[in-house]
C-alpha cells in the first residue's frame, strides 16, 4: 500500500525548494503558475487587475492550507479509540482516531510503529502525538502520528496484558502441561542474584526442612540484561543431569523492577526446561509470566524452597509408615508360601503313587498321539494320492491326446453329417427344379405357343387391345417376331388351324 498522505517528520518543499516557514525569496508568497509547478523555480506572476483576487490550482491550495495548519495548530497530543485498524506489510499503520462525536483518520509510518513498546489493537484507547494536515491526493484531513501511548493502562501493563493472551492461547499456562516435582531430590537448582535475599532465603529453609544440595546459577533479577542471564543461567541447570528441580526467583519489588520476568524470551525458556521448574517472583500480588508457565508457583522464594524440598520430619514419618506397610506385605507374603509349600508337601506325600499315574497318563497320551498320527498319516495319503491323479489328468500330454481323440470324432461327425446334407440338398434342388421346369413360360413356348406384346410392354390377350396398323412384338421359343395389325378377326370367325388350342396367337 502506498503512503498516505505527506510523509510524517518531513514537509512539503516551498517554492524555489525551500522548507514551508523559511524564506524561500522576495517572491516567496506568489501564487505558483502551473507549468513551473515542481521544476525547482519561483512561481512567476501572471498579469492581472490589481483589485482581483489571486488565482492557486489544487494543489497550492492544499499546501496553503497545510502552511496555516501547521502555524495554527503545531505537533499535539489527541487522545481516542482506535478503529478501521490497517496493519499492511510495509509496515505503517494506518486507522481512525474516534470519539463520540468526531473521527481523525491517522496514518503512523513504520519506524515510529516500530518504536511502540505495545501492538495497535482495534478498540484501543490511545493517546497520540504528532501533527495534521491535508493529504493532497485526495483532499483528506489526516494526523499524521509520531509517537503514541495507551490512554487507560499503562504501556507496560498493557504489553503484558498482550503477551499474556497470546502465550495463553498457545498453550503455555494450561494445567495438563505442567509436570509434577520429585518427592525428594537429590539436587536443587536455583536461579537468582547471589547477593540477594531470595538466595539466602532459600537456603535457610533448606537447612531447616532437610540438608540438601544446592546448585546455583547466578544471574542479573532485573535491569536490562537481566531476562537474557536469566535464560542462561535457567539453560545452564537444565544441562546438569543430577539437577532434579529448579527454583527461579527474587525477592519482591515494584512492577519495573520485577519486569525481566515477564520477557517473552524467559517465559518460552521456562516451557522449553525439561526439569519441573518452581517460580517465586515477589510476593502474591506480583503474577509474572515466568509464574505462568512454571509447573509451580511459589509467593516466596521461602515458599518455594517449602514446596520444592520436603521437610525432614514429614519425610521420616513417611519412612516409618512405609517400612510398616512393607513389613506387613512382608508378612502376608511369607504366609501364602508357606501354605503354598504344605500344600506342596501334602500332595508330595506318596511320590510313588504319583510317579505311577504320572506314567499311565503319559503312555495313554502316547497311545493316543500314534493313533492320531497314523489317522493323519493316512489322510495325508489320500489327499496326495487324489492330487497326483488330478495332477496326472492336467497334464499338457494327457489334454492334448484327449483334445486330439475329440477333434478326430468331430470331424467324422462333420463329414458324415455335410455329406447327409448335401444328398438332401441334391434331391431338393432336384425337385424344385422340376417344378420350375413345369411352370417356366419357355416350356409353353416351346410347345408352339407364343406371347404378343404392344411397344409399351403390354401383354395382349385380346384382339380388340390391337388397333389397325399397330406394331407388335410376338415373343416365340426361339427368338422375336415383329408384325403389323392389318386386321381384327373374332374368335368364332377367325380360322383355327388342326391342332392349335384356342387362344393361341398367329
Amino acid at each position: 500500500m502506498a503512503k498516505r498522505g505527506i510523509p510524517f517528520g518531513k514537509r512539503p518543499p516551498g517554492p524555489g525548494g525551500a522548507e514551508w516557514g523559511k524564506p524561500a525569496g522576495p517572491e516567496r508568497d506568489e501564487p505558483w503558475h502551473s507549468d513551473l509547478q515542481g521544476q525547482g523555480h519561483p512561481p512567476r506572476p501572471e498579469p492581472r487587475p490589481s483589485n482581483r483576487p489571486p488565482i492557486h490550482s489544487v494543489r497550492q491550495a492544499i499546501e496553503l492550507a497545510n502552511r496555516a495548519l501547521e502555524r495554527a495548530f503545531p505537533s499535539m497530543w489527541i487522545e481516542g479509540e482506535v478503529s478501521n485498524l490497517v496493519l499492511p506489510r510495509s509496515g505503517h499503520a494506518y486507522f481512525t482516531l474516534k470519539d463520540a462525536s468526531a473521527a481523525l483518520p491517522t496514518a503512523m509510518w513504520a519506524t515510529s510503529v516500530r518504536r511502540l513498546r505495545f501492538r495497535l489493537e482495534e478498540g484501543q484507547r490511545l493517546r497520540v502525538f504528532g501533527r495534521m494536515a491535508i493529504y493532497a491526493a485526495q483532499g483528506r484531513f489526516q494526523l499524521y502520528a509520531d509517537r503514541a501511548e495507551p490512554a487507560g493502562l499503562g504501556e507496560l501493563t498493557l504489553q503484558l496484558e498482550q503477551l499474556k493472551r497470546r502465550l495463553a492461547g498457545e498453550g503455555l499456562f494450561a494445567a495438563d502441561r505442567k509436570r509434577p516435582l520429585p518427592p525428594w531430590p537429590k539436587l536443587v537448582g536455583v536461579v537468582t542474584s547471589p547477593s540477594g535475599a531470595a538466595i539466602h532465603d532459600i537456603l535457610e529453609v533448606v537447612r531447616r526442612r532437610m540438608p540438601t544440595p544446592i546448585l546455583l546459577a547466578p544471574a542479573k533479577v532485573q535491569g536490562p540484561e537481566a531476562p537474557f542471564e536469566l535464560i542462561a543461567a535457567l539453560r545452564r541447570l537444565a544441562r546438569v543431569e543430577a539437577v532434579e528441580v529448579i527454583i527461579l526467583g527474587r525477592g519482591g519489588g515494584s512492577m519495573e523492577d520485577l519486569w525481566a520476568f515477564n520477557h517473552e524470551g524467559l517465559a518460552r525458556a521456562v516451557a522449553e526446561c525439561p526439569k519441573p521448574v518452581v517460580s517465586a517472583v515477589g510476593h502474591e500480588v506480583d503474577v509474572t509470566i515466568a509464574e505462568l508457565v512454571a509447573d509451580r508457583r511459589a509467593a516466596t522464594p521461602s515458599a518455594a524452597a517449602e514446596i520444592a524440598v520436603p521437610e525432614e520430619a514429614d519425610s521420616r514419618r513417611q519412612l516409618s509408615l512405609l517400612r510398616e506397610r512393607l513389613g506387613r506385605q512382608v508378612e502376608r507374603r511369607l504366609r501364602d508360601a508357606r501354605r503354598t509349600i504344605e500344600a506342596t508337601r501334602a500332595k508330595l506325600a506318596a511320590p510313588q503313587r504319583l510317579i505311577d499315574r504320572r506314567r499311565l497318563l503319559i503312555d495313554e497320551l502316547s497311545q493316543r498321539s500314534e493313533r492320531s498320527l497314523n489317522q493323519r498319516l493316512r489322510a495325508a495319503r489320500e489327499v496326495l494320492a487324489s492330487a497326483m491323479l488330478r495332477l496326472e489328468r492336467q497334464r499338457p500330454q494327457t489334454q492334448l491326446l484327449r483334445s486330439a481323440e475329440r477333434i478326430s470324432g468331430l470331424h467324422q461327425r462333420l463329414v458324415a453329417t455335410m455329406h447327409g446334407r448335401l444328398g438332401e440338398n441334391r434331391s431338393h434342388l432336384g425337385y424344385l427344379a422340376g417344378r420350375l421346369n413345369a411352370l417356366s413360360p419357355l416350356a409353353v413356348l416351346e410347345r408352339g405357343y407364343s406371347v404378343t406384346r404392344n411397344l409399351r410392354g403390354e401383354v395382349l390377350v385380346e384382339a380388340n387391345a390391337a388397333n389397325l396398323g399397330e406394331m407388335l412384338l410376338i415373343d416365340l421359343f426361339r427368338g422375336r417376331l415383329q408384325v403389323r395389325v392389318e386386321q381384327q378377326l373374332d374368335a368364332e370367325s377367325s380360322p383355327r388351324p388342326a391342332g392349335l388350342d384356342e387362344g393361341k396367337s398367329h
